[in-house]
């Protein structure tokens, strides 16, 4: 059994009364694609928030790395290497895709200055390090003949490469990719999957909210389903994807 990289202990989260999230426990682990799907209105991106810290939770704990990190900022939490997308795209539209990129990695490029500094290192070379980390992850999310182009040229999925490409800016253990293929076309979709399979290869471990079903079933070796807040269904897709409860969840029938 692959180490347990993220562990989550009756997480709940309430609005008005309601249940949202009402997870008793729920564990990552290490070198494989989780993809976590629902009906809408299932709790998968209120789940995604919680675990990212984007909201607080009203129970439960939540370890990265064995680390407890259920109060810590986003920014310490990216720090220690769990990074997310969201389904709404955030890149800076005045800037290049270049610029986003450089903002993205404006934290690890500080830390690379001042240890520079400290070693007598010339700045210079800390910056082409940096252009040269750039240069090489738009390669990788197929932007590099886009990278001085303003944000605001890309279209709806090359904005989805571009957050992605940030996200990786990162250096992330733990990549939670929320939506990564809506408003994609199919050629664009496929050459995201790809991208993702190509990250486990470099020791990138995915967690993925995805309504597309047959990409779910193609790339994931595991598959967590949620309604009504609460996991329902967890095992690999030939498991889930004949697995009555979920069968129920989505076309709202029953054999009782």
């Amino acid at each position: 059994m692959s180490n347990s990289l993220l562990s989550v202990k009756s997480l709940k989260k309430s609005f008005g009364g309601l249940d949202a999230v009402n997870v008793k426990n729920f564990e990552l682990f290490e070198n494989q694609i989780t993809s976590l799907i629902g009906p809408n209105g299932a709790g998968k991106t209120t789940f995604f928030d919680l675990i990212t810290r984007f909201q607080n939770s009203d129970e439960g704990s939540i370890f990265f790395n064995s680390v407890d990190v259920s109060k810590i900022s986003t920014y310490k939490l990216a720090r220690l290497g769990m990074v997310r997308t969201f389904q709404l795209t955030r890149v800076f539209d005045r800037m290049s895709v270049f610029e986003n990129m450089q903002f993205a990695g404006s934290s690890t490029s500080n830390e690379g200055l001042i240890n520079s500094l400290i070693q007598n290192k010339s700045l210079k070379d800390e910056e082409n390090k940096l252009s040269e980390k750039i240069d090489n992850i738009l390669e990788k999310v197929n932007l590099i003949e886009m990278k001085n182009a303003y944000a605001r040229e890309l279209s709806g999925g090359q904005k989805k490469l571009l957050e992605l490409g940030r996200s990786l800016m990162k250096d992330p253990k733990l990549l939670l990719l929320d939506e990564p293929l809506a408003g994609v076309n199919p050629k664009l979709a496929d050459q995201i999957l790809e991208i993702i399979l190509d990250l486990t290869n470099q020791d990138v471990n995915i967690l993925m909210v995805e309504h597309n079903i047959d990409a779910v079933m193609k790339i994931s070796e595991r598959v967590v389903v949620m309604a009504e807040g609460q996991i329902i269904s967890d095992g690999k897709p030939d498991y889930v994807r004949t697995d009555k409860k979920v069968i129920e969840a989505y076309l709202g029938i029953s054999d009782e």
